[in-house]
C-alpha cells in the first residue's frame, strides 16, 4: 500500500512540475502588461494544457464558464470575425506578436476595428468544444500558443463565501 501511495505521489509531482506554469515569473516577458480578464466573473472550467510538441494533443487556451459578454483583454485591432467550422470566432491582434482568439463569440465588430482594453467585443454564442455558456480564450505569441494566465497574473484569488 505504501509503495502504491509513493508511486501516486511521484506521478502527481511529475504532472505538476511538468505542466506549463499558471503564473508569470519575474523574468517572464509577458508579465505585467496590464491585461484584464475578458469576462466579468472568472470561472475556469478547463485550464491550459501545453502540448508535448507543436502537433500533439493539448488544450491551447482556457475555457471560462458562466459568460455572457466578452471584452478585449488589451488594446488591439480586430483581425478576424466570422465562422470557423460552423462556430463564431473573433480574433484580436494586440501587436508585439500577441493575438487572442475567442470562441464561440458573436460580434458586430469588423476586421480593422480598433478596440481598447476592456471594450466589449461580443457575446457568447453556440457551438465549439466548450460547455454551454463558456468561452474558449486562446493566446498566441509569435505564432505559438501560450497560457493566457501568464498575461493575467495567474488564477484570481478565491473568495470563500459562508455556507448555507
Amino acid at each position: 500500500m505504501r509503495r502504491r501511495f509513493l508511486a501516486f505521489g511521484f506521478v502527481v509531482a511529475l504532472a505538476v512540475l511538468g505542466s506549463a506554469p499558471a503564473t508569470a515569473g519575474e523574468d517572464d516577458p509577458l508579465a505585467r502588461r496590464g491585461w484584464v480578464w475578458p469576462v466579468d466573473a472568472v470561472q475556469i472550467v478547463r485550464p491550459f494544457e501545453a502540448p508535448a510538441n507543436r502537433y500533439a494533443a493539448g488544450h491551447r487556451g482556457v475555457d471560462l464558464g458562466g459568460v455572457e459578454r466578452v471584452r478585449s483583454p488589451a488594446a488591439g485591432t480586430i483581425a478576424f470575425a466570422g465562422s470557423v467550422a460552423g462556430r463564431p470566432v473573433i480574433t484580436i491582434d494586440h501587436g508585439d506578436g500577441l493575438v487572442t482568439t475567442f470562441e464561440p463569440v458573436t460580434t458586430s465588430l469588423e476586421v480593422g476595428d480598433a478596440v481598447a482594453r476592456g471594450d466589449p467585443v461580443g457575446e457568447v454564442g453556440e457551438g465549439g468544444h466548450t460547455v454551454a455558456g463558456a468561452v474558449h480564450f486562446g493566446v498566441r505569441w509569435n505564432g505559438e500558443y501560450v497560457n493566457p494566465l501568464r498575461l493575467l497574473g495567474g488564477v484570481p484569488r478565491a473568495i470563500l463565501l459562508p455556507c448555507c
